[in-house]
């Protein structure tokens, strides 16, 4: 009998044995699958814009930085249409794991929900900013024959002959139409708009003389400025670019805080972890202050990339009021359809 409780002993200590391994091994698993480094596996950059503009060009330098950095492809998915907000609501409505990014861009972020137009999503609630990848100042341009060459004499022109001077933007509701209507707003003036299907067609009548002034990105005024096709009046950030350290600043030019520009970042769905949106933040801010992707980023105009979350939380913020701001005051009503 003393040998049978014997028996019966060491087979119970033998089964708390096996049991307290297997307890450890499967916590061992467990701390491993949690441990497991992020990305392991692609990550898409979802893009509201076809390719081949500023917005998809910024994108791909980002793109293909991250992927040599994390060893995992980052895939730019070009979704355009409805001025960004296509894409938006793709990145708000995928899974917070961080595989699903989103380039942020101040139409979709900003401009739209400014304008009451109704969304798919909330643009206050529906994101996380991560980082913000460049601001692009807009430049106010006029044909090479303009009666006005200078913004004080433009502004004396447009009250001489309200209503009958004509500028092009890339669209109702892109970030030029509004630097027009703020030029308008802070003027006190009027001029008629004529709204065209992106750059390249506003830059072809401008040079061609059928419209007589726009607001362009630096991008894609930059080349017909240098080679003499259109004249630079102004540029429109608070302080000057440094691509254009000689052209005057709206704000410099009497339109205190005038401020209308382009911006893009990275952005992914709400409640994305916050290791991963660090881990992003610091890993966009290294490449950011690599020279070869700075210069790469100055081909199309974006400047002043970098710095926190918290940061491009607030900047988002403040663009939108401001624009929400403009909206109000001007009582601006934009048909975009």
């Amino acid at each position: 009998m003393f040998q049978r409780a014997c028996c019966s002993r060491r087979h119970h200590l033998f089964l708390v044995s096996v049991m307290v391994f297997i307890s450890t091994l499967l916590l061992s698993f467990n701390s491993i699958a949690q441990s497991k480094v992020w990305p392991d596996k692609p990550v898409k950059l979802i893009v509201g814009f076809p390719p081949g503009g500023g917005s998809d060009a910024v994108a791909r330098v980002i793109a293909i930085n991250l992927s040599q950095m994390w060893g995992q492809q980052v895939i730019v998915d070009n979704r355009g249409g409805a001025a960004g907000t296509i894409a938006a609501d793709l990145v708000a409505k995928s899974a917070p794991d961080g595989y699903t990014l989103g380039l942020a861009h101040v139409n979709a972020m900003s401009i739209i929900p400014a304008l009451g137009q109704k969304m798919s999503y909330n643009a206050a609630t529906d994101f996380t900013p991560i980082v913000l990848l460049g601001i692009t100042p807009n430049i106010l341009i006029a044909n090479v024959d303009a009666p006005a060459k200078n913004v004080k004499d433009l502004v004396a022109y447009m009250k001489q002959n309200p209503g009958k001077v004509t500028f092009g933007s890339a669209g109702n509701g892109s970030t030029q139409h509004l630097a027009f209507e703020l030029f308008m707003h802070m003027a006190g003036t009027q001029a008629l708009h004529i709204p065209y299907k992106g750059s390249g067609p506003v830059l072809v009548d401008l040079m061609a003389g059928h419209i007589t002034y726009a607001f362009e990105t630096m991008a894609a005024a930059t080349p017909h400025i240098q080679s003499g096709k259109v004249i630079p009046l102004a540029q429109t950030r608070t302080k000057r670019s440094p691509a254009y350290p000689n052209l005057p600043t709206m704000d410099q030019l009497g339109f205190v805080g005038f401020e209308a520009t382009a911006w893009y970042g990275l952005m992914g769905p709400a409640n994305l972890d916050p290791k991963i949106v660090q881990k992003i933040n610091t890993d966009v801010n290294t490449i950011l202050r690599k020279p070869e992707v700075q210069a790469k980023m100055a081909d199309v105009g974006a400047e002043d990339g970098g710095g926190t979350p918290a940061a491009f939380s607030k900047f988002i913020v403040k663009d939108r009021n401001q624009w929400a701001k403009l909206v109000k005051d001007a009582k601006l009503q934009v048909d975009l359809n």
